[in-house]
């Protein structure tokens, strides 16, 4: 079964907490005073009577989005009083400009979309700041409530609500869940008052504690870290994927537009996998479109630049390998960066272009780490209970690098917190966030240590 992808991390913030962002998203004028007498947090707004309590447990600090550990259960760091009361209304048509219901069309009666487009419609409301309610409709025609937000996401032809979203998913586990599915919860006992759905935007980390999601709140429509399945009523959400999913949409092949190779444009259609969007691509992502990527530049002849994989999660290889594949269409310059835009993987989807041995020299394999290292020996090596000498060898390359200060004695073969949290300070410095510093080393971090 494929890995759930992982969603990109915004670099500027190590934090995804309600306060942090809620403060980033407004400006120091709209910011309350209570918001800055908590430190920016702001959970403790609602519940007065223990304001001094919270204050200092949120003052204390808080924590990124990946986990710490796998053996930690959860963040108390991030309060679970800043969980959103989210009232919502009931069925109703679109409104808005035209005032008129969409007509279902497509797969089973619903609109057929894409993974992509509903995550692009989305961080659209997120981008707009759409202001919660439960009676208001925003401008294309959809309520500005949790469930109003997923009928707009889903492209559903009128407002659902959480009682009838339902018939439009398909029921899916934990272990399939991927970015553009939801979880449901529909309180019977309150249906109207306590019942909450969100968009699932791809896990933190490797442990699946913690995922991105998309939801639409009070005050505003907002994307961030969650425990899973939700702060409350966790085991009683539910998985569901949209019926109108398919892989391709019939999207125009994109082509060149001013000797550009990956600027998208008119051209013939095709319905292989669609372009996931650059933010799937580059260090840190580790998602199924990365494996894919590597599986198609191997068969086009890019197989030297891996000495292993290809596999989820982005590394040099897969640069170099896409940098070749370009530079074989006779690309260059920016066009030629290492980074697969549309046309790339167009060509690569499709079978098109040039294979990478027909018309590019030989390049030297990127090597995992250089000469006197050994290759990466796999990430279970380095996992809690793991005892081998690369435990010992990572640790002794950190302390040379200068990230030793959180080992009290050694380092030694048995794999501790200390070497994770060497390990994400050194990712830290490379400028990754949230899953990309879990404090797991993978090939690229590996690399770079010994480099």
């Amino acid at each position: 079964m494929e890995t759930p992808v992982f969603e990109e991390f915004d670099p500027a913030s190590d934090c995804d907490c309600p306060g942090c962002v809620h403060r980033r998203r407004t400006s120091p004028s709209s910011s309350s005073p209570g918001h800055a007498r908590f430190g920016g947090h702001p959970a403790a707004h609602r519940t007065l009577v223990v304001a001094a309590a919270t204050a200092a447990a949120i003052g204390a600090g808080h924590g990124v989005p990946a986990l710490a550990a796998p053996q930690t259960p959860a963040r108390p760091s991030i309060p679970a009083g800043d969980e959103p009361e989210t009232p919502q209304g009931g069925k109703a048509p679109l409104h808005g400009p035209g005032g008129k219901p969409a007509q279902p069309t497509g797969v089973l009666g619903t609109p057929v979309t894409t993974r992509a487009e509903i995550i692009r419609r989305a961080r659209e409301w997120v981008a707009a700041r759409v202001p919660y309610s439960m009676s208001a409709f925003w401008s294309d025609g959809y309520r500005q409530d949790c469930s109003g937000f997923v009928s707009m996401a889903w492209h559903l032809p009128g407002n659902e609500w959480t009682g009838t979203l339902d018939q439009y998913g398909t029921r899916i586990s934990k272990e399939e869940l991927q970015p553009g599915d939801i979880l449901l919860f529909h309180n019977p006992e309150d249906p109207r008052k306590g019942s909450h759905v969100v968009i699932f935007g791809g896990w933190t980390d490797y442990t699946h504690s913690y995922y991105i999601a998309y939801e639409e709140t009070r005050p505003t429509a907002r994307r961030q870290a969650t425990p899973y399945a939700y702060w409350t009523h966790a085991d009683s959400y539910v998985a569901y994927r949209y019926k109108g999913l398919v892989a391709g949409t019939g999207a125009q092949e994109p082509v060149g537009a001013a000797g550009r190779g990956d600027t998208p444009g008119a051209g013939p259609g095709a319905r292989e996998t669609p372009y996931p969007g650059r933010s799937f691509f580059g260090p840190g992502a580790d998602n199924p479109y990365v494996t894919q990527l590597g599986r198609l530049l191997v068969a086009r002849g890019a197989a030297r630049f891996y000495t292993s994989g290809p596999g989820p999660r982005w590394s040099d290889a897969d640069r170099r390998a896409t940098r070749a594949f370009q530079q074989a269409q006779g690309w260059r310059d920016a066009d030629a960066d290492g980074m697969p835009g549309p046309r790339t993987w167009w060509l690569l989807v499709t079978g098109k272009g040039r294979d990478v041995a027909a018309t590019v020299g030989p390049f030297p394999a990127a090597p995992s780490s250089p000469a006197g290292a050994p290759a990466f020996p796999g990430r279970g090596m380095f996992r809690p209970g793991a005892h081998n000498t690369y435990v010992t060898q990572l640790g002794r390359q950190l302390v040379q690098k200068g990230f030793g200060r959180y080992y009290a004695k050694g380092p030694g073969p048995r794999w501790g917190e200390a070497d994770r949290r060497a390990v994400e300070a050194f990712q830290r410095a490379q400028g990754w966030r949230g899953g990309a510093a879990d404090g797991y080393p993978g090939p690229e971090t590996w690399r770079r240590l010994f480099s």
